[in-house]
């Protein structure tokens, strides 16, 4: 469940997506890649978004994206060419605003080949916990249906557990 709340920053209302930097403890850093993974599982691009600062920049595999509305392109682009995904993301390091953090997903094609993406990111926050900056690098690999592991969002009595690189 993602805990939003409006601030006020020089008169204005901003979105505040806590935890926010600086990261000071392995807890919050968690709670921070957790809401990562559930937002993302959710194959919504508006909802997706609004975990970003308006004018964040990505690179993506050899994309290189900016602001709130390229990201939502870019989404709805990937999750209509990547049917059924299904993603878990690893915490790896913070420090201050910055995080690394590591992920597979799975998915389909149109062709119906399973397909398992592995990646790390490197992400960082504004002081209102928005990402500001995301840097992907992702590798896919075939495999069979029948050597799926991921299924949907993850279950409540794995969260905090570790995944498997193989």
């Amino acid at each position: 469940m993602t805990t939003d709340r409006i601030t006020r920053e020089r008169g204005a209302p901003t979105m505040s997506r806590p935890p926010v930097p600086p990261f000071t403890t392995e807890e919050d850093a968690r709670k921070k890649v957790q809401a990562a993974e559930d937002a993302w599982n959710t194959r919504d691009p508006q909802r997706v978004a609004l975990a970003y600062t308006p004018d964040s920049v990505w690179r993506n595999r050899g994309d290189f994206i900016t602001g709130r509305e390229e990201i939502i392109e870019f989404l709805t682009r990937k999750w209509e060419r990547e049917q059924d995904y299904a993603l878990r993301k690893e915490l790896w390091g913070f420090r201050e605003n910055r995080m690394a953090v590591r992920f597979h997903y799975e998915w389909n094609d149109a062709a119906g080949q399973w397909w398992r993406s592995y990646g790390n990111e490197l992400w960082e926050f504004d002081a209102e916990g928005l990402m500001r900056r995301r840097e992907a690098s992702i590798n896919d690999i075939r495999i069979d249906e029948a050597d799926r592991r991921i299924f949907g969002p993850r279950p409540e009595e794995e969260r905090g557990r570790s995944i498997p690189l193989a």
